[in-house]
């Protein structure tokens, strides 16, 4: 009876493999990302109306791809596997056997933005209001990539979009990585530049609020149907409601990005 599912597409997690070197898909979304946003923020940083200069671009692309893989690998460790790693540090530094954190890389991305600052006295929320609407690009790459490595896919469905995943046994399952693709980079990516287009002069800091808003929010929303890692399972629940590792670190995000929404609006209407 399987007939109506989808079966998932036999992709090489490797890319481009030359002797020993092996380059994966998730490695080429994170540099086509990491390029793809820098190039656009040294096409920003030519206008007239941000203070900052194509080297300060440079800058601050070194500190994020150290804060994300910093961030991104510890990130995991902490939140997802820490008595595997406590028990074996050494695999700590292996990155390249996969394992990176959204919520620990986001930290990095943070830091560096704070880093890039202090450098440059550049107003912070004039950067990260730029970084925001450019951060869906990296993450829409980054879902796809799971997609190819049939990883991260969703619970078992009935529904006919269901696909079934080699790693995820016989039965079809939501392919949650898509879900998140759309949300968390495609519409995030038109809603947040679209506010940019329609508004030029949007007070300071509501891009920024906006994407931890609907960041979190897509990632609460699809963590109803993504599975959660085997090892750690559902944390509990609230009536019928089952509570994943992924939305319990989200969920400060909605806060976060609904305080800053308000001040920066507030500030806004005050400043008239």
């Amino acid at each position: 009876m399987t007939e109506q599912w989808f079966t998932f597409p036999i992709i090489n997690e490797i890319a481009i493999e030359i002797g020993p070197i092996a380059i994966r898909w998730y490695a080429l979304a994170y540099l086509a990302g990491i390029f793809t946003t820098m190039l656009l923020m040294n096409r920003e940083a030519k206008k007239d109306s941000f203070a900052f200069e194509p080297e300060d671009i440079t800058r601050l692309t070194n500190f994020c791809v150290i804060g994300i893989i910093i961030g991104g690998r510890f990130g995991f460790v902490l939140f997802y596997n820490f008595d595997f790693y406590i028990s074996n540090p050494i695999e700590i530094f292996k990155v390249w056997n996969g394992g990176m954190s959204f919520h620990g890389g986001l930290l990095g991305v943070i830091i560096a933005t704070i880093l890039t600052v202090r450098k440059t006295k550049i107003p912070i929320f004039q950067l990260s209001d730029l970084l925001a609407c450019l951060a869906p690009i990296g993450l829409f790459l980054g879902r796809i990539a799971n997609f190819i490595n049939g990883e991260l896919y969703g619970r078992i469905t009935n529904h006919p979009i269901g696909i079934i995943f080699p790693k995820g046994g016989p039965l079809p399952r939501h392919p949650s990585q898509l879900y998140e693709a759309v949300l968390e980079g495609l519409l995030i990516f038109i809603i947040l530049n679209g506010m940019r287009i329609i508004n030029p002069k949007l007070p300071s800091g509501l891009i920024t609020g906006m994407f931890f808003l609907l960041y979190g929010l897509s990632r609460i929303i699809v963590e109803f149907v993504r599975e959660p890692d085997k090892h750690i399972g559902f944390l509990g629940s609230i009536g019928t409601i089952q509570i994943t590792t992924g939305q319990l670190l989200t969920a400060p995000m909605i806060l976060i990005g609904g305080m800053l929404v308000y001040f920066s609006l507030k500030r806004n209407f005050d400043s008239r």
